[in-house]
């Protein structure tokens, strides 16, 4: 087992509003410290809140679980030491002082690995658009994006070749 495997998110409780601060602080003292191989990551969940102020929408990023910070680490006396001693953290999820790890299902539900979605399709193949504006239409795919889940397919219609995005679950194979 390798261990970027042995890696579990922890939930660590820290002042509030100083989520940032602490994620800030804790990827400095990796950095310096030379611990990226121990404390893969630091996350502080947000979610975009679209308010109306004086008949003015605005979006701001609001943080869901406001006292905590997610790390991803393995534990060892070395990281448990620096994530818990660093300045605004007052100490982790769990009973006592032994930090407990999120199950796969609650890492899940809070959104903070995305699940990389599968796609058996290259580029040059043709497929088949399975629904939207353009199903039963055939295309060749051009480019894949897998951080946003599109693809740029070349559709031909009213005579002449369309380049068109499509979201994965649009299409199939032929």
């Amino acid at each position: 087992m390798s261990e970027l495997e042995q890696a579990k998110w922890y939930v660590a409780h820290t002042y509030s509003g100083h989520e940032n601060k602490v994620k800030a602080t804790i990827e400095k003292t990796v950095q310096t410290r030379g611990m990226e191989d121990y404390i893969i990551d630091v996350v502080v969940p947000t979610e975009e809140v679209v308010e109306t102020k004086n008949g003015k929408k605005k979006t701001r990023q609001r943080k869901i679980f406001p006292g905590y910070v997610l790390v991803k680490m393995i534990i060892t006396d070395e990281s448990w030491y620096i994530v818990r001693n660093t300045k605004g953290v007052t100490g982790f999820v769990g009973p006592g002082s032994k930090p407990v790890p999120l199950s796969e299902e609650e890492v899940k539900r809070m959104g903070v690995e995305k699940a990389v979605p599968e796609i058996d399709i290259e580029v040059g193949e043709v497929i088949t658009v399975k629904n939207g504006p353009f199903e039963g239409f055939m295309g060749t795919v051009q480019e894949i994006n897998m951080e946003k889940e599109l693809i740029k397919v070349l559709i031909s219609m009213f005579g002449r070749e369309t380049p068109v995005e499509l979201e994965f679950d649009q299409i199939e194979k032929i």
